[in-house]
Parts: structure tokens; C-alpha cells; sequence
């Protein structure tokens, strides 16, 4: 095959077949496609488009340049949770263990934050001596112990999808829902797992700030999962503000155990026990999602999904005792309020703009070699909705240096808009695809 004329047929608009994208693929894989070649494929992608077929074959293709994680010595049906990602969203720190301890195998793979968007392998380093690190036996064995078990992503899972993405942060083709899609499924369909459950984040805290677009991504997802073979369900759900009210790596474990002890955040212990109760149809363990959902519940109210919490920890290096004695995770060395200069109503908390103030206090990355401050991040004090008197404390933020909580104060602030109004609420769940 001829690369030129592969861009040249794509640039047309017409579709290529199964094995002109493996061509491509495996050119991106071993280097022998360059990368202003590359490039001029991706823009043609970016505006030509990739059908239904081209975007699992490419997704396809992907999935095979690395390895595929086995499975198959674990028990029962292996269901994988991912999210778009977002501000605050530390659900699979709850979903685990809920879907777990209701006989779900849960063998995750997790990635890094970048940006303002956490990394659930950052929250669980947050943990003293927990390790996102395991040779494949370890990470079965940890899974065996305690139904779920949560890793890192390796360099060998879908390796062109590093390459291509590397190309598209720099060429401006990011933005691409056949892309997006076929970048998240190839490496979900690497790792293993017979059910997948996607949560497709929307609004100003999401990469999708539309409900329409994130709709189309979601779908788009679940036809890729389904055509291999996975079962596949997709929720689109809201992050027009953060999930929960904390954000930041230890302040999002401690409110992920207080969730699982029946003391969390109303819309991240709806948003977790909706996720989990997915989790277990597709696990095959509930007839229906409702079903799955009140199984959930029960094992949030009875205290055994933090149990399940504590083992998974364990199993995995980590202190148990962080779960429940919380100083013993990263303190920070300083504090500040956010207040309130008007009374009213929270009409709206922009929710990238929460994240950019966590960037600030040190929480995020602005580069992928940055090091996280696990104690950095904000608590807030007041949802959307609430009632708010002047001089009120609209959030607290944390950070390991003065100049950076200076930094992030005025950003946290104006993500605050206060009316005379008490705003609509917003549903937390916009669509369920399956």
C-alpha cells in the first residue's frame, strides 16, 4: 500500500477498508509512516470524518498493536468502568467496591490525571504505600483477594494510541469524536474485561461541554463495544459543576470513604450507586439495572462495601488505617476561605474553573512530568442551589505553599455566580445508551 494514497482517498472522503487501517496503524506503531504523513491523515480524518465501520476498524487496529490483557483466570464476568473524566470525579473509588462486593470482578486499568482532570492512580498514591504498580500475577492474586483491583496503564496497551495522540495534542485534531472514541475503546477493549460501562461526562467541567456532543460520543462508544463483542452501556451525566465536594487527591479518597460509609455528597453517592448498579447487570448478577442499583444501596447502608474498600487497599500495598484515621494521608500546610461578597443563591459553579484553581494549589499537572502535591485542592461548602448569606465560606483551599493558594483563591472565587434566584436543578443523569 501507498501511504499518498491513502491520505489522498481519505482527504476525498472516501472510506477505507479494515486493512488500509492496520497499514496505518502498524506504520504509526513501528515508525515507518512518518510523522508529517501522520499528520496529514489525522486532518483529513478531522474533517472528512470516519464512518461507523472505518471507526471500529481503526479502533481495531489500535487494540491490536499492543498487547491484550488475560482475564480469564479471574472469576465470573470482568466489568470495566471508565469516565470521560471531570472535576471531583472520584467515583470508581466507590463504584469498585459497591459492584464488587455484589460479586462483580472489577479488574480496572486507570490513567493519570493531566490538567485539572484527576487520575484515579493519583488518588490511590495518595494512599501511603499503595501500588498502582503489579506484575500480572500480582494484580490477579490482589483481584482474587478482594473482587476488584486498580492499576496503572501500560506502555504496552494500545502503544499507537500514545503515538497518534502525541501528533493530534500538536496538530489541533484532538477534538474528534471517531478519535476520541476509538482512543478510550481501544484501550478499554485491551484490557480484558467482557463489560464495559462508560460514564460520557457534559458540561463546562467535561471534554464534551454539550449534551448533544458528549450523546454522540457515548453512542458512538457503545456501538464500538458492542460490535466486539462487549456488552456495552454508556450514561451520559452531568459536570457542569464538580462531582461531590472535594477535588484533589487525598480530599477525594476521604470523601470517597466517607461515601462508602454513608456519609458522602447526595449527587456523588447517586451518581455511584446509578454507575454500580450498571455495573452488576452487565455483570450478569441483578435482571435489571433498578435491581442492580438496590443491590448497591444495600451494601453502602450495610457497611460491606467499605470493608471490600479496606481489602482492595490492602491487597495492594496500601494503609488501611489512611481509610479511617485520615491524618494519616498528606496534610496541608495551609489554608484559606473563599467568601461570599453577595447574598442569594449559587445560580452556577463553573466547574472548569474549580479545576483551574486545584491546577493552582499544586493537584493537577500542567505537564505529564509535573508531581502531583497529593494534600493540594478545594472543599467546597456550597452547591449549586444553596442559599448564601454575604460573608459566607463558599469553599476552603488547600496547598503545601502560600503563593499557590494565592494563586487559587481568585480563581475559585469567580467560578461562583450568585443570583437572587435559586437556580433549576440540573439533572445528574442526561442518557443511558445501551
Amino acid at each position: 500500500m501507498n501511504m499518498v494514497e491513502l491520505i489522498q482517498k481519505k482527504k476525498e472522503g472516501q472510506s477505507l477498508l479494515p486493512a488500509e487501517w492496520e497499514f496505518f496503524i502498524q506504520g504509526v506503531t513501528d515508525d515507518s509512516i512518518p510523522d508529517y504523513q501522520t499528520s496529514a491523515m489525522l486532518m483529513a480524518i478531522y474533517f472528512q470524518g470516519m464512518t461507523r465501520q472505518e471507526t471500529f476498524s481503526f479502533t481495531n487496529a489500535m487494540l491490536a498493536s499492543g498487547d491484550i490483557v488475560d482475564l480469564s483466570a479471574l472469576p465470573g464476568i470482568k466489568v470495566d468502568k471508565h469516565s470521560t473524566g471531570g472535576v471531583g470525579d472520584k467515583t470508581s473509588l466507590v463504584v469498585g467496591p459497591l459492584a464488587a462486593t455484589c460479586g462483580i470482578t472489577v479488574a480496572k486499568m486507570s490513567g493519570r490525571g493531566l490538567g485539572f482532570t484527576g487520575g484515579t492512580v493519583d488518588k490511590l498514591e495518595s494512599i501511603p504505600g499503595f501500588r498502582v504498580q503489579l506484575s500480572e500475577q500480582e494484580f490477579i492474586e490482589a483481584v482474587r483477594t478482594s473482587g476488584m483491583g486498580i492499576i496503572g496503564q501500560t506502555g504496552d496497551i494500545a502503544p499507537a494510541d500514545k503515538k497518534l495522540y502525541a501528533i493530534r495534542d500538536v496538530t489541533a485534531t484532538v477534538d474528534n469524536i471517531s478519535l476520541i472514541a476509538a482512543s478510550i475503546m481501544s484501550k478499554k477493549l485491551a484490557s480484558g474485561s467482557e463489560a464495559i460501562v462508560l460514564d460520557v461526562k457534559c458540561g463546562s467541567g467535561a471534554f464534551m461541554k454539550t449534551e448533544q456532543n458528549a450523546g454522540e460520543l457515548a453512542a458512538l462508544m457503545v456501538d464500538i463495544g458492542n460490535d466486539a463483542g462487549k456488552k456495552t452501556i454508556a450514561l451520559v451525566t452531568d459536570m457542569s459543576q464538580p462531582l461531590g465536594c472535594a477535588v484533589g487527591n487525598s480530599l477525594e479518597v476521604i470523601e470517597a470513604c466517607r461515601t462508602l460509609q454513608g456519609r458522602g455528597p447526595a449527587d456523588l453517592q447517586e451518581l455511584c450507586l446509578m454507575l454500580a448498579g450498571y455495573m452488576i447487570f452487565a455483570g450478569g448478577a441483578s435482571a435489571t439495572p433498578e435491581e442492580g442499583c438496590s443491590m448497591a444501596e444495600r451494601v453502602l447502608k450495610s457497611g460491606a462495601a467499605f470493608q471490600t474498600m479496606k481489602q482492595f487497599v490492602q491487597a495492594q500495598g496500601g494503609d488501611v488505617r489512611a481509610l479511617e484515621d485520615f491524618s494519616r494521608l498528606k496534610q496541608a500546610r495551609f489554608s484559606a476561605p473563599c467568601i461570599a461578597e453577595q447574598s442569594g443563591f449559587v445560580a452556577s459553579i463553573e466547574a472548569d474553573r474549580i479545576g483551574l484553581a486545584s491546577l493552582h494549589l499544586g493537584a493537577g499537572r500542567r505537564t505529564k512530568d509535573d508531581i502531583i502535591d497529593a494534600s493540594a485542592g478545594l472543599l467546597l461548602k456550597k452547591k449549586t442551589g444553596d442559599t448564601v448569606e454575604k460573608g459566607d465560606v463558599l469553599a476552603v483551599l488547600y496547598a503545601d505553599d502560600r503563593d499557590k493558594l494565592q494563586q487559587g483563591i481568585p480563581e475559585a472565587a469567580g467560578a461562583f455566580s450568585i443570583s437572587s434566584n435559586r437556580p433549576e436543578p440540573r439533572p445528574l443523569i442526561h442518557r443511558v445508551l445501551i
